[in-house]
């Protein structure tokens, strides 16, 4: 069973402190697997293997925009995150997914981000977009073999003293402007796995501001575009009706059952033994009054 819990827009800061206690938590198996939904407000990360370089706009512009820059641990270059943005970060233990051949209890680094891309992608389809894989690449790209007139996102900020990143933004959409059918990325996927537990996940662009990708050279890669759903269907989705797309998905590519938990304290009070009050509809089945359960 997973656990899925939906927090709404949260700093990156206490992101990062979340996931460190929920991975504590599973590797003490205080906890069983856990998938984060939030958004964060407007940042850049870098992962470990990421380039400096691929973040061209000044610090005084990521200011001007409200933007925070942050290093951590999961793998990757360098990504944004912000409103409109659905990030996630599953806490699983991988040896609890068999690989689909049976052959093995234990699901593998690469084996484990297969199957986020397939939930991300399965995510799309119910949405009427057509996505794929791009061999050699990580994340959920458009495919333009399905709709040969993707729309994409070249919006760029007028030019500024400040802003260095004007020149190198032309330089990154040139090759796609003159092949309007390049693959675009949709969804982002960075992990880091610590003695089988994972954290960190994905970020699939859904009602996302993609201006902000013009502050950073996305993963490192020139040459193919950053879209969103809301711009490959021209509207604006319901980001609790891709929440949900998501937890189904998660639940037939992981072949688990999903269980909505309505806060952090519902999930960690009965992790720790930590007594709550039931529903009140239960209380009022057995009458009881402000009774406590461990």
């Amino acid at each position: 069973m997973i656990s899925i819990v939906q927090l709404g827009t949260v700093d990156y800061a206490t992101g990062l402190r979340l996931q460190q206690q929920l991975v504590d938590l599973r590797k003490a198996e205080k906890i069983g697997d856990v998938l984060l939904l939030l958004e964060h407000s407007p940042v850049i990360t870098l992962g470990r293997n990421a380039k400096a370089a691929n973040v061209i706009a000044s610090a005084e512009l990521l200011a001007r925009r409200g933007v925070e820059l942050f290093e951590c641990d999961r793998g990757g270059d360098v990504t944004f995150h912000g409103p409109g943005q659905i990030v996630g970060y599953p806490i699983f233990d991988l040896r609890g997914f068999a690989t689909p051949d049976g052959k093995r209890k234990t699901l593998g680094a690469v084996e484990f981000v297969r199957r986020l891309e397939e939930v991300l992608i399965r995510t799309c389809a119910d949405f009427a977009i057509p996505t794929k894989r791009v061999p050699s690449l990580t994340g959920v790209w458009t495919d333009p073999q399905s709709d040969p007139s993707p729309d994409l996102s070249f919006r760029a900020e007028g030019n500024d003293s400040q802003n260095r990143s004007l020149k190198s933004r032309n330089l990154l959409f040139a090759g796609a402007t003159a092949n309007a059918a390049a693959e675009a990325k949709l969804a982002a996927i960075g992990i880091h796995i610590s003695h089988f537990v994972t954290s960190h996940g994905f970020a699939l662009n859904v009602n996302t501001d993609l201006s902000y990708f013009n502050l950073i050279i996305p993963c490192g890669i020139t040459a193919k575009p950053v879209t969103s759903m809301q711009q490959a269907l021209g509207k604006p989705l319901d980001l609790n009706a891709v929440a949900e797309s998501i937890s189904r998905n998660f639940g037939t590519v992981f072949s688990s059952q999903m269980l909505w938990v309505e806060t952090l304290d519902a999930l960690l009070g009965r992790a720790v033994g930590v007594p709550m009050k039931p529903p009140a509809e239960l209380r009022q089945l057995h009458k009881e009054d402000g009774t406590t359960w461990a």
